[in-house]
């Protein structure tokens, strides 16, 4: 197995287990819950129902990237093992933290010019980041060099799909992707826009379906439009969700219904507390891989 540490954020929105059982390195974002801050460890300080439980009673929720000192202290612990490093960063379409990163890895080489630190922008975010990490990890596992794995990453990362829906508007309003007139119409009308990320990184308004069950019928509608091989698709299938697991389920068993040559079940996680920050509860996220984002 090639030396290095293979490293991402902890936005990439798995459990604690699952990257310590794939031996891939995260470093905290941050986030405020009425105005003190915690780290975004994947549930261990604040478990989520609580976390989502206080938005909905009203708690005010901003969150903090990682900064290059930060990216610097992470960094030099694996350096001073004598380790090169392998870093994914969250979407640039999301955060200025792969820059924060970059910035910390020309840092590093003044102290240690004998190590290696690539950065990737793994332009994805959420389980769909941690679904490009768990790729990159069998690459890994499988003897890829530093080299053959950032060629492989950037060939293949816009072929990682996300698409998202949320049954409520409040949060997207709040954090200002849906204005209070439409917000205010969508509820009334029962509206839940489909959303994905682009091939630039960010996240993109792309339908408003009536109701939850044809949200769902249409999010699913989308894996079959894009993913390898269509209905034959045989690769991995990751979903997460905020504080409604039963509407990710429903998109699960719908999944695992059409797409029987699936590699092991879906996936479900929790939407951490950074990406949940502006999402507020009830939005429920879809990854697979598939055709390549071209807009």
């Amino acid at each position: 197995m090639s030396e290095y540490v293979l490293s991402c954020c902890s936005t990439a929105d798995m459990t604690k287990e699952h990257f310590e059982n794939r031996n891939i390195e995260y470093i905290c974002f941050h986030y405020f819950l009425d105005g003190k801050q915690y780290p975004d460890d994947l549930g261990q300080t604040i478990p989520f129902a609580d976390f989502y439980q206080a938005m909905v009673d009203g708690a005010e929720t901003k969150t903090s990237q990682i900064n290059a000192t930060e990216y610097l202290a992470y960094f030099t612990k694996f350096l001073e093992q004598g380790k090169d490093i392998f870093h994914v960063s969250l979407s640039s379409g999301l955060s200025g933290s792969v820059q924060s990163a970059k910035i910390a890895a020309e840092m590093a080489k003044e102290q240690f010019p004998d190590r290696r630190i690539e950065i990737v922008d793994s332009l994805a975010a959420a389980s769909g980041y941690g679904l490009l990490m768990d790729r990159l990890a069998d690459l890994r596992d499988e003897g890829y060099t530093m080299d053959q794995l950032k060629e492989w990453a950037e060939a293949n990362k816009l072929k990682m799909h996300h698409w998202f829906f949320t049954t409520d508007l409040t949060f997207f309003v709040k954090g200002g992707r849906v204005s209070k007139a439409s917000g205010f119409v969508g509820g009334v009308l029962n509206i839940c826009p489909l959303l994905n990320v682009d091939h630039e990184g960010h996240l993109i308004p792309r339908k408003k379906c009536m109701g939850k069950k044809k949200v769902i019928a249409e999010i699913v509608a989308r894996m079959e439009e894009l993913a390898d091989d269509r209905l034959d698709y045989g690769g991995k299938c990751y979903m997460c969700h905020s504080a409604c697991y039963d509407d990710a389920r429903a998109v699960a068993d719908l999944v695992e219904a059409k797409f029987p040559k699936l590699n092991g079940k879906v996936e479900i996680y929790d939407i951490g507390t950074t990406i949940g920050s502006h999402t507020g509860p009830g939005t429920v996220a879809l990854f697979f891989w598939g055709d390549k984002r071209v807009d």
